[in-house]
């Protein structure tokens, strides 16, 4: 796969961005980065006790209008244009500053290029895992193409329904591309693999409670603990944090008696790779400065 007719996500523009022209993402086939740095804010088997090596790319393939990290995701206020051999750099410099893992952020419009930067970085003698860190609106064939260079997804599943996917993200077909994907990363990795309490390998599915989303919410985890079990671990987030105007319901943060409902369904659900996160997760002060720190 290359950047040449484009179908790297499930909008499936069909733009050559090798030569320059913009799909709905927003980016050429020149990567842009605007932070590579320890972040110490993900699931504890991501982030450990020094950090995860984060590399946050700009553009976004699917754009919600919530997103917590617009100002890179849309707005590209930030970010430098790097090489794949500079990425490469990147990561064997997060490596030696004791990173845990080198975690790709919102890494699908760039996919092939994170690939040839980790073949190249491991030849290099980088010896931490790889996480890619998505949306899940990968298409079937991006995940494909990443078996044998991605040791940990860190997969959102945002979307039960057609109509809140098509309200928010305007991607009526989210769930059901989230759906394929998630289970070709779990095809690639069945089973999870801790090492002295840090993922070496496995999938991490996360669920981002939002305002009055509760019953979504659960849909996505009952689906979720009936065609995986513990062969996966689920991660439910109480951070949602109105960015910008927001109309109702999502000009709100979620209220402890919301997100303690899906805690409780998830108790009885019986999942034992549950992640549960503090109120005080939630807030502006937990999303990181975009000002091309590490570039």
């Amino acid at each position: 796969m290359d950047y040449k007719a484009c179908r790297l996500c499930a909008r499936e523009c069909g733009v050559d961005r090798a030569s320059r022209q913009l799909g709905f993402c927003g980016a050429t086939d020149v990567m842009t980065v605007s932070r590579a740095a320890l972040h110490q804010w993900e699931e504890p088997v991501i982030s450990g006790e020094r950090g995860s090596g984060t590399v946050f790319f700009t553009g976004c393939s699917l754009g919600c209008v919530f997103c917590q990290n617009a100002e890179i995701s849309r707005q590209c206020v930030s970010g430098r244009e790097v090489t794949v051999s500079q990425l490469a750099d990147i990561t064997l410099s997060l490596e030696a500053q004791g990173a845990h893992n080198i975690n790709f952020v919102t890494p699908t419009h760039f996919a092939p290029s994170v690939k040839t930067s980790v073949e190249i970085a491991r030849s290099r003698g980088l010896s931490i895992p790889t996480v890619y860190n998505t949306s899940s609106y990968d298409s079937v064939d991006t995940i494909r193409m990443l078996d044998g260079t991605i040791d940990i997804y860190l997969a959102d599943f945002k979307y039960y329904l057609e109509r809140t996917a098509r309200s928010l993200a305007s991607a009526e077909n989210y769930p059901s591309v989230a759906r394929d994907a998630i289970r070709e990363m779990v095809r690639q990795a069945p089973r999870p693999v801790i090492n002295g309490g840090l993922m070496m390998r496995g999938v991490i599915v996360r669920i981002l409670l939002l305002p009055s989303h509760v019953a979504e919410a659960k849909l996505i985890l009952k689906y979720l603990f009936d065609s995986y079990g513990d062969s996966i671990y689920v991660s439910l987030m109480s951070q949602y944090t109105p960015i910008g105007e927001q109309a109702a319901p999502l000009n709100r943060r979620v209220t402890r008696e919301e997100y303690g409902e899906l805690v409780g369904y998830a108790e009885r659900l019986g999942l034992k790779h549950c992640f549960i996160q503090e109120r005080e997760s939630a807030g502006e002060s937990f999303i990181p400065k975009f000002d091309n720190t590490g570039i």
